[in-house]
């Protein structure tokens, strides 16, 4: 029986009364322990596998190269599904409705969970095997906890989901959300933070794609998390045939038409003012060094010294952006007079053309670090960028891992980290703000930039290398992050990289051109900045997610109060 069918005193699974009425109701059954055995099986399994597709709903990972098709993006990209997302979050809410016990409905999570982010970021085998020589075992080991790892945090709050259970629907909902938020939210800050693959993600398209600008992609998530919780309760009470008083949810419907209609014209209406930015031609270069030569004095660094060297002296746009260490070579270790070579075309007074170039800075005394250098006519001194968040295992050690990074043949360190918020470089009318690799993964961070109209970014400009991860759905779902930064701050962002995706998002979140992944290949084409502060980007730039964070936990505490008063009141 659903919630609002019980007296209102029946508030935690433990300690709702039973009526002699009650007891005399119950007759003995026969069971088929094989039968329940096999149903129990079936129902984790059932759990297993809406992980995984909440997993695919993040990107398709079978749509690469078949066109420009309904789950293809421009590219042949894989297109995310927002009702996958949906569905598949709704059977885990209807597993855990289902659950006898509090510890069974962690479990059921964990399951989820550790399913959901495997799948998600398998790809980490790749870098750690094929390219670290890690055993394929201990590799596979390293993915499996860590998905472990983090699914825990959801175990947790599912846990707290069921000790909950029997308050009344339309607070269920909100409770399921708020628990579901406060996981991902921890899963994003805790141990500097991995939300890689967050269920908001998956609404860069689809009637969500209209949140992002008020509340980001955690507030989305947010809102599909009551959704699908939402499906799972109007299901179970069908299948339990319990009395539905459909007034609230006709209610409920009705006011989120009349909100959704409000939140999307008045989306419509930002996206079609006019902008004051003039708009530049740009080329993104895409080396496609391999991975395994990519560093190798004989191969892959020869070959990416000359060519990049050549596109960048051969370009005709106003801006040409290089990728993640497209030199992948300290100044230092360089030709004599290369970077002097490479500079003199976009540094020159009578320049017409500046450039973003990946390249590590640094020296034993000093440190190192992974750095963006822009080049503008008339500056002798380079524009600096110096990547802030910084990669754990890639670009930093964690304390008491350095005999886990030992067993790889990767090139790893600690590197300085760059200061949080650093100026834009100026240039033709607009104001270039980069980030580097997964760093477009944290909005929170990306808002320091948006404190003042004046002076915020009207164009971001990820530059990656993603080669570490082969030629696997993580391109596609780090275009999928790059898509919902443009959603959350209305702004174009251009991405470089060395193997995909390197494409052009307009400010709408839709990519507009794209190379087709490992390819050597230049793409022309042209960025629109934009002005204007959203509110996200206001509220996010001074608060950061610490209002989302505080919200989830005054419903939670609410809800609890309210459930406790009742219950008190009818004993």
């Amino acid at each position: 029986m659903l919630a609002h069918t019980q007296p209102p005193g029946w508030v935690f699974c433990e300690s709702h009364p039973i009526s002699m009425t009650a007891i005399s109701d119950i007759k003995p059954k026969t069971t088929n322990s094989s039968g329940k055995s096999w149903a129990g099986w079936a129902a984790w399994l059932l759990v297993l596998v809406a992980g995984g597709l909440q997993a695919f709903s993040l990107a398709w990972p079978w749509a690469r190269g078949h066109g420009d098709g309904w789950l293809t993006l421009t590219g042949g990209y894989g297109r995310p599904l927002w009702w996958l997302q949906i569905l598949s979050l709704a059977v885990l809410v209807y597993a855990l409705l289902a659950a006898s016990t509090p510890r069974q409905a962690a479990g059921k999570a964990w399951v989820f969970g550790t399913g959901w982010l495997a799948a998600t970021f398998w790809w980490l085998f790749i870098s750690m095997h094929t390219y670290g020589g890690l055993a394929a075992p201990l590799a596979v080991a390293a993915v499996l906890a860590l998905a472990a790892f983090l699914g825990s945090y959801y175990a947790i709050v599912s846990w707290c989901f069921k000790r909950l259970v029997k308050v009344p629907d339309w607070q269920l909902a909100i409770v399921f959300a708020a628990l579901w938020t406060l996981a991902e939210l921890a899963r994003g800050w805790l141990w500097t933070g991995f939300p890689w693959g967050a269920g908001g993600y998956a609404h860069v398209e689809g009637p969500l794609a209209v949140l992002p600008r008020w509340i980001g992609v955690y507030g989305t998530g947010f809102v599909a998390a009551w959704l699908a919780a939402w499906l799972a309760l109007l299901v179970r009470g069908h299948q339990t045939q319990a009395r539905q008083n459909f007034k609230p949810v006709l209610l409920s419907v009705a006011a989120l038409v009349l909100i959704w209609g409000g939140l999307w014209w008045s989306r419509g209406q930002s996206l079609a003012a006019e902008t004051t930015q003039p708009g530049l031609s740009v080329e993104m270069l895409q080396g496609n060094i391999p991975q395994d030569e990519k560093f190798e004095m004989g191969s892959g660094v020869i070959v990416a010294l000359r060519w990049y060297a050549q596109q960048l002296h051969e370009s005709t746009a106003q801006l040409v952006v290089a990728p993640e260490t497209a030199i992948p070579l300290l100044p230092q270790q360089l030709p004599e007079d290369y970077l002097d070579f490479v500079r003199s075309r976009f540094v020159g007074k009578d320049a017409k053309q500046a450039a973003l170039v990946g390249i590590p800075l640094g020296n034993l005394d000093a440190g190192y670090t992974n750095t963006v250098e822009g080049w503008v006519p008339g500056q002798t001194k380079p524009y600096q960028y110096d990547k802030h968040h910084l990669v754990p295992f890639g670009e930093f050690i964690p304390p008491m891992f350095r005999w886990f990074t030992d067993l790889m043949n990767i090139p790893l360190g600690d590197f300085n980290r760059g200061a949080l918020g650093q100026p834009s470089m100026n240039w033709a009318g607009e104001r270039l703000s980069p980030n580097i690799c997964y760093e477009d993964l944290f909005g929170e961070e990306l808002a320091a930039h948006f404190g003042n109209a004046a002076t915020a970014p009207t164009v971001l400009v990820n530059l990656s290398n993603i080669g570490w991860f082969g030629n696997s759905i993580a391109i596609d779902q780090h275009l999928n992050i790059s898509r919902m930064r443009a959603l959350e701050f209305e702004r174009p962002m251009l991405r470089a990289t060395n193997t995909g995706a390197t494409v052009v998002i307009d400010h709408t979140g839709a990519v507009t051109q794209a190379l087709v992944p490992f390819e050597r290949a230049v793409l022309q084409g042209k960025v629109q900045g934009r002005d204007g502060l959203t509110p996200y980007a206001r509220w996010v730039h001074m608060l950061g997610l610490v209002p989302l964070t505080v919200l989830c936990v005054a419903l939670l505490a609410l809800i609890s109060w309210r459930s406790r008063k009742a219950h008190n009141e009818y004993r």
